[in-house]
């Protein structure tokens, strides 16, 4: 679209007339939304034609919110125009930048929630008025007790990490963590090889599925007496449906299954508010440059991409060790990155883990080769990392010295 096309087809008369409606809802019903023709209708028929206040003040206070939001797409549009646009030809189609420079939002409230992180805060749930397909925004509940503010955060983490896998995959969650991931052929054998990576901390935790979960899962979930927050999945064939209606505050949600990320992220702080795009890198193997002799192997290949893409969900600094498809230890949110590798080999320890022969992925470099010789003495062979470091030489010096075979993905996962 044209700069041109876009100002001729902004509409001048038509909100007009819908706020000078809405400001005299007294005496005037505006009707902006075709989901109100229905109970409008029912309510005039039962009361000789007319419309309560009550109605016709939300009607304006609708009325309102959709002119406001059509202003503000118009607002966004315009002001994330490069600069010049205005001056181009006609005909020139502009160039709409990342970031508008104003910047007008529209989520729409759907539910409040219980309370916040902690029972002495407020929360409330809102939906983007145009939520992405696919988003934990898109859930349906089956079954069990309301969502609450954890509930809904730690449901987006699982969700986002085991919409990413193409094969069976399976995604256990706890405190926006992930402290179990794993693929297989299918969704049972993937659910039984990441609760093994850390059984205690799945208690309690968010499950998530990229497959329709059968009877064989919730079988095996009952038999190890896993009790879980909520458990998510595209779809439930009816036997796992009728199984788990016995669980009667085990919230069950129904996501449809999509690749699509939200165009741009947002975090509030004090005063202001953090905008950025995605991270939608995931490394590819044509796109790994091995830095040291020893060459990794076609399966350690495999295991290291598989690593760097649960690494990319951990809260950083991250350190996940991997092995055969699944998660074997993982370090998250530590303030140094060799406590997080210290940390993710103690866990695998603890779950009676074979470390010997893992690979290892980190989310960020490693500042010096400390991490490197903890994860060696655990029994890695393969570290995939981003480099970046002014001691890459060190580091790679370190892999060269404990045999590892080290790649580097030019890009950096750090999640906070």
């Amino acid at each position: 679209m044209t700069l041109e096309d876009a100002i001729e087809n902004i509409d001048i008369g038509g909100p007009a007339m819908v706020r000078s409606s809405a400001k005299n809802y007294n005496g005037v019903a505006i009707v902006t939304d075709p989901e109100d023709y229905a109970p409008l209708l029912a309510e005039m028929k039962a009361n000789g034609g007319a419309l309560q206040l009550a109605t016709r003040f939300g009607l304006a206070k609708k009325a309102f919110t959709h002119t406001a939001r059509y202003d503000s797409m118009i607002a966004n549009w315009l002001t994330g125009l490069e600069e010049g646009a205005e001056a181009k030809p006609a005909d020139a189609a502009p160039v709409p930048a990342i970031f508008p420079a104003k910047l007008q939002l529209a989520f729409d409230r759907t539910e409040i929630l219980r309370y916040g992180e902690n029972s002495h805060q407020s929360a409330a749930f809102y939906r983007d008025t145009t939520p992405v397909a696919g988003s934990i925004a898109a859930y349906t509940q089956l079954q069990g007790k309301e969502l609450s503010y954890n509930n809904i955060a730690d449901s987006d983490a699982a969700w986002e990490c085991v919409k990413s896998f193409d094969t069976p995959a399976c995604v256990i969650v706890k405190h926006a963590n992930p402290c179990g991931v794993a693929i297989d052929g299918t969704l049972l054998a993937a659910y039984e090889k990441a609760f093994k990576t850390d059984s205690t901390s799945a208690f309690g935790g968010i499950i998530a599925f990229n497959g329709e979960v059968g009877i064989d899962v919730v079988n095996a979930m009952n038999e190890r007496k896993h009790f879980v927050e909520v458990l998510i999945a595209p779809s439930f064939t009816a036997e796992a449906k009728a199984a788990l209606a016995g669980k009667a505050n085990l919230r069950v949600l129904v996501v449809p299954i999509s690749r699509v990320l939200n165009t741009l992220e947002f975090k509030r702080v004090g005063g202001g508010l953090l905008v950025q795009t995605p991270d939608n890198f995931t490394a590819q193997a044509s796109g790994l440059r091995i830095v040291t002799k020893v060459q990794p192997t076609a399966q350690q290949i495999e295991d290291l991409l598989f690593a760097e893409r649960v690494a990319k969900f951990v809260k950083s600094n991250a350190i996940v060790f991997c092995g055969n498809g699944m998660t074997l230890g993982v370090g998250a949110g530590q303030m140094s990155r060799v406590d997080s590798t210290k940390i993710a080999s103690i866990k695998a320890q603890h779950a009676g883990l074979e470390l010997n022969g893992s690979v290892v992925a980190s989310d960020a470099f490693f500042p010096f080769r400390d991490g490197v010789d903890v994860l060696a003495a655990a029994g890695a062979k393969a570290v995939i990392q981003p480099g970046g470091s002014m001691r890459d030489e060190e580091v790679i010096a370190a892999a060269d010295e404990h045999g590892l075979a080290m790649v580097f993905t030019g890009a950096r996962h750090f999640r906070h």
